[in-house]
């Protein structure tokens, strides 16, 4: 049975949480940022801008072979080699911190809307315990007013219990307003109309004895982003490497010529056909060395980041264990008084065929017997809220 509530329970969450990684508004966002960091890939992988000129001479300049018209050139620079690759390499490293990213968001957003569910989980069970002790202080209102003809109880202990009844039905009403308030936070969260109905399983089982396991960060994606990062900023030190190298150009000059008509010889009026090659040389580099020390302590401030991350995720998964195992006990103790006190109330309504039954320590051990229920609802929604921040840190 408790394998079926486990398996029910989480199709029914796990159906939301994939409607909710589809429709929100944020994860579209970081899928959006993702696609765009992957194209940018196309945007690098180019050469610089073919340079074309052409120029017409006001005074023409005589040569020998006739006197130059005009000038047209074109001209090409080539990054040094392995540039353009090393571009590519440095984008697309960038890229991937973008997926994390997304990756991260995903997560996020599953516990935010694993959470929500449990607490609304915990309004409705709340609610049903508080109609299910109206309707029990309702019965012992009966017993009252009969108990009230024949001269065993008094007209106090009817207005006792009615204004015990007043009080809790005042608590399901706020409880009826608190789960509209969290219904809409849950909605949103999948970016769906408010009002839409929400399935939630009937029961939600707590183990009884506690979990011996050793979790394991390794994988989390909020500390795999860092090592994205320190290889995003190796090849933005490769990719400085390269550009610091002379950039070459080639290009062809060409001036049409006019022919002389005072001469006549083989090469009257012949084109000139001027092949041409380029260097450019970074000489002041000092930006280059600057961007090499940036990296260098850019990477260490990565290193550093990470162990801090690394830490407060170890006490977040700490707390989490500990609060979960917590929980557990609650729930357990909350049963067990919780029986205990359906047990108190047995010998009450036994005692009630004898004639002799007090009605304050009726009040008393309903409070204590709701006591026990909402604190057993409120262990059983921490147990659970607890176990989706476990599952938002270790699962891969």
């Amino acid at each position: 049975m408790l394998l079926f509530a486990h398996m029910s329970q989480g199709q029914i969450l796990e159906s939301y949480l994939e409607q909710a990684e589809a429709n929100n508004p944020e994860v579209q966002a970081f899928e959006l940022r993702y696609t765009i960091s992957k194209e940018k890939v196309n945007e690098v992988n180019t050469l610089p801008n073919t340079e074309i000129s052409a120029g017409l001479f006001v005074s023409e300049p005589e040569t020998r072979t006739g006197a130059q018209k005009a000038r047209f050139s074109v001209k090409q620079m080539l990054p040094w080699f392995g540039s353009i690759a090393a571009r590519k390499n440095y984008i697309a490293s960038l890229s991937e911190v973008d997926f994390l990213d997304m990756v991260i968001i995903k997560r996020k957003l599953r516990l935010a809307v694993s959470q929500s569910y449990y607490r609304l989980y915990a309004i409705k069970k709340q609610q049903e315990v508080l109609g299910e002790n109206i309707e029990l202080l309702k019965t012992y209102e009966k017993l009252a007013l009969t108990s009230l003809e024949v001269g065993n109880a008094s007209a106090v202990d009817v207005l006792r219990l009615q204004i015990r009844q007043n009080e809790l039905q005042a608590q399901k009403e706020v409880l009826v307003l608190d789960y509209v308030s969290e219904g809409n936070l849950f909605n949103n969260l999948m970016n769906r109309e408010e009002a839409l109905p929400i399935d939630l399983v009937d029961d939600l089982p707590v183990s009884n004895e506690g979990e011996k396991q050793i979790w394991d960060l390794q994988f989390h994606p909020e500390l795999e982003k860092y090592d994205r990062l320190y290889e995003s900023i190796t090849q933005s030190e490769i990719l400085n490497q390269k550009e610091a190298k002379p950039d070459l150009g080639f290009g062809l000059d060409y001036i049409p010529v006019a022919e002389r008509n005072d001469m006549n010889f083989s090469d009257n009026g012949k084109d000139i056909i001027m092949p041409m090659v380029s260097l450019s040389i970074p000489v002041f580099n000092s930006k280059y060395k600057s961007k090499t020390i940036q990296n260098a302590l850019r990477q260490e401030e990565i290193s550093a980041q990470k162990s801090n991350q690394k830490n407060k995720l170890k006490t977040l998964l700490s707390n989490a264990v500990s609060f979960r195992e917590a929980s557990r006990i609650k729930y357990n103790i909350q049963e067990k008084n919780y029986r205990q006190a359906k047990d108190a109330e047995e010998i009450l309504i036994k005692n009630y065929e004898t004639g002799i039954i007090n009605f304050n320590d009726v009040l008393d051990i309903q409070e204590l017997g709701l006591k026990f229920q909402m604190n057993q609802i409120e262990a059983v929604k921490n147990y659970y809220s607890e176990s989706s921040i476990i599952n938002y840190l270790v699962l891969k």
